[in-house]
């Protein structure tokens, strides 16, 4: 498959679980949504796992983990870490925020993962890419203005701070990525098995510390949402890591695609959940898009 029409496809599941993500936590207990969902997406790839051993070559090779070395396994053990303290900030901000707002603001992290490109990976934007960060960046401040009138100010809205947080873990993440495919090359199953697998080890222990009521907490209201958010995941994930594999994908390039979810979470967000000002938010979101494809062409 093409990794243009991969990383397109892995926007439109992406949104898709930004709105699992948002129906699940929604008057709900975070830590157990976190714990529930990453266990569906551990089971899934335990059972392949397990199939692998007993049954060993039933599965199509796109499916087939790599046997690791200890130190291998600690670098996916990081990658899992610094995706669980990116799902910790977004999903407690998912949960107090408006997804037409929250959507957008996660849609800047193929800034961060730009940025991030120049310094560590020494990608070059180009005077296209340059303009379409600035316009992203110009957008952004529309949309803390739109937001303003909801009542939620970005410089003093503590749920906004846990969401640029989540964001930057998620920039690290994917440049982490793109080192564990062309540096380590590791194989897009092993990654996303792995991956999965040690997330669950992070989430477990905040999860029985919900349950013996170690803190103040929420009740939690099982909704199927919740399974839905690692299924979705699972494939937005899949195609995303087959795409940054590709020894022509950018990094910047690859994440300025994948936030075209925005458009499928933000419409999701006005027609699912009844979001207020809509249209206010609109001109900032097409602002923050068009500086992505400005990227993109750049």
């Amino acid at each position: 498959m093409n990794w243009v029409v991969a990383i397109l496809l892995s926007a439109f599941f992406l949104g898709i679980y930004d709105l699992c993500t948002k129906h699940a936590v929604r008057a709900n207990a975070v830590t157990p949504v976190l714990f529930f969902s990453t266990l569906t997406g551990a089971s899934v790839w335990i059972i392949l796992l397990l199939v692998q051993i007993f049954y060993p070559g039933i599965l199509p090779h796109s499916l087939v983990t790599d046997s690791l070395t200890l130190k291998q396994h600690l670098q996916l053990l990081l990658k899992s870490g610094i995706v669980a303290a990116s799902w910790i900030g977004t999903y407690y901000a998912l949960k107090h925020l408006p997804l037409s707002l929250g959507a957008p603001i996660r849609a800047m992290s193929p800034l961060l993962t730009l940025f991030g490109a120049i310094l560590i990976l020494g990608e070059r934007p180009s005077w296209l890419e340059t303009v379409g960060t600035l316009t992203t960046l110009g957008s952004f401040v529309g949309l803390s203005i739109a937001g303003a009138q909801e009542g939620v100010h970005f410089h003093r809205n503590k749920w906004v701070g846990f969401l640029l947080i989540g964001t930057l873990f998620g920039a690290v993440s994917s440049l982490y990525d793109k080192y564990l495919f062309t540096t380590l090359n590791f194989s897009v199953p092993t990654v996303q098995c792995w991956f999965q697998i040690y997330l669950l080890v992070f989430f477990a222990p905040f999860a029985l510390g919900w349950k013996l009521r170690l803190w103040k907490r929420n009740e939690f209201r099982w909704r199927w949402s919740v399974p839905f958010i690692a299924l979705s995941l699972l494939v937005a994930d899949y195609l995303y890591f087959s795409a940054l594999r590709h020894p022509d994908a950018l990094v910047a390039i690859v994440m300025s695609l994948r936030r075209a979810s925005t458009l499928v979470a933000f419409a999701g967000g006005l027609y699912f959940f009844h979001e207020v000002n809509g249209w206010k938010k609109l001109p900032a979101v097409i602002g923050i898009l068009v500086g992505i494809v400005l990227t993109l062409l750049g």
